[in-house]
């Protein structure tokens, strides 16, 4: 199993384009969105090729390959323009290991305020825009950081999934964050 993430897209043709790009070269079998994909949102500036519509476009050549959640930017009006579904708060991945993965945008749920999980549970969220892959008591917590508004000096970055390791990556090819999700 192979997982590709993204998190903050918020609407930046150009970045979503890496971002296909990068999914389209990693081999993954499924794009994990973790929110905020088409608005800008009005504490974020507006971003270098802000397209929308657009961005829905492209990535509905991928919704059959697509798994998404709400950030606090999305709206149903996002949702209409896109193929897949991407208003739910979170939802439940079973990992080929047997380990459950939380998603969520981050806004909700996140490091400090968690949903009810078990030992060795994983949770994938985005919303800071900061990456991160680490084990705390117990939960291994991912942030594949943000595409389009990186913060804290990071670079634009993506989160891979493969082998029972979670990985945080730059576009250029450099791992960020990365933890493994077995004891």
């Amino acid at each position: 199993m192979e997982l590709f993430f993204a998190s903050d897209l918020h609407g930046s043709l150009p970045e979503t384009q890496l971002v296909i790009e990068k999914f389209r070269e990693s081999g993954a079998g499924t794009l994990v969105l973790l929110g905020d994909v088409l608005n800008h949102g009005p504490r974020n500036p507006v971003p270098e090729g802000y397209a929308p519509a657009e961005v829905a476009t492209l990535l509905n050549q991928y919704a059959d390959s697509i798994i998404a959640v709400r950030g606090n930017c999305d709206s149903e009006v996002d949702q209409m323009l896109l193929n897949f579904p991407m208003m739910t708060d979170y939802s439940w991945l079973l990992l080929e290991s047997g380990q459950r993965m939380f998603i969520t945008h981050g806004h909700l749920y996140n490091s400090t305020k968690r949903p009810p999980l078990k030992n060795n549970d994983l949770m994938a969220f985005g919303h800071t825009h900061i990456p991160l892959a680490e084990k705390e008591q117990g939960i291994i917590l991912f942030n594949p950081g943000s595409v389009t508004f990186p913060r804290e000096g990071h670079p634009a970055s993506f989160g891979y999934y493969r082998n029972g390791e979670l990985q945080v990556i730059s576009f250029k090819g450099d791992v960020i964050a990365q933890c493994r999700c077995s004891d």
